[in-house]
């Protein structure tokens, strides 16, 4: 019915859902304990004392065992990039983008982190770019947009960006970051190795975010 404990009971289901569903993809032996507990709380045939026993055990292991095993989310000012910043700009692209990209670096996955900067530099660069109308600078001849490395070296000469010396500067360390993750045979980025490009992404991409008319 509509009374404390039944929402007390609700609120437990809605935890154990969701613990349930973080730890799915993680480790199977947890995943089966939980579900034999959630099982024991909610099953329409056990008895009241059983569900009684079972709810403590099913509380008492959310708030403890299993309250470090499930991923924790990026918060907005985690991570490589400041998602607010992206939220202002208003793409929801560039948000997915900045969030997997956070996501990796906080789990960890730092040459996954350093290819998806790579990605959302080139993104960046290719709206500045079209917002000055001048996109036509870097396509090729068949009408397609060129590597990083071409727009890189076009944008540092483009009049109508006017870059600063600290995004000159950063722009082809953030490039060679992402190549190595993506193509470098035996590198693995470490922590430190992306930690050295945070700076010049937040410099870099806001300051093309401006020239693309999102800030």
């Amino acid at each position: 019915g509509a009374n404390f404990y039944a929402n007390k009971l609700a609120e437990l289901r809605a935890d154990a859902t969701n613990a349930f569903n973080d730890l799915s993809a993680q480790s199977v032996g947890d995943t089966s304990a939980m579900a034999e507990m959630i099982e024991g709380v909610f099953s329409a045939v056990g008895k009241p004392n059983e569900r009684v026993k079972a709810s403590r055990e099913l509380l008492f292991s959310l708030k403890t065992t299993w309250r470090d095993s499930t991923p924790t989310g990026v918060a907005d000012g985690e991570g490589l990039f400041p998602l607010g910043v992206l939220t202002q700009a208003n793409r929801g692209y560039l948000t997915a983008i900045g969030r997997q990209m956070n996501g990796c670096y906080s789990s960890g996955w730092y040459d996954a982190s350093a290819v998806m900067m790579r990605r959302f530099l080139e993104i960046v660069l290719i709206e500045a770019f079209e917002n000055k109308r001048v996109a036509h600078k870097i396509k090729d001849g068949s009408g397609n947009y060129v590597q990083l490395t071409d727009l890189i070296a076009v944008a540092v000469k483009e009049p109508s960006f006017s870059l600063s010396r600290n995004c000159k500067k950063y722009l082809p360390q953030l490039r060679n970051g992402g190549h190595m993750s993506a193509h470098g045979r035996y590198f693995h980025a470490k922590k430190d190795d992306v930690d050295r490009l945070r700076q010049g992404c937040r410099i870099v991409v806001e300051e093309f975010l401006y020239h693309a008319g999102l800030l």
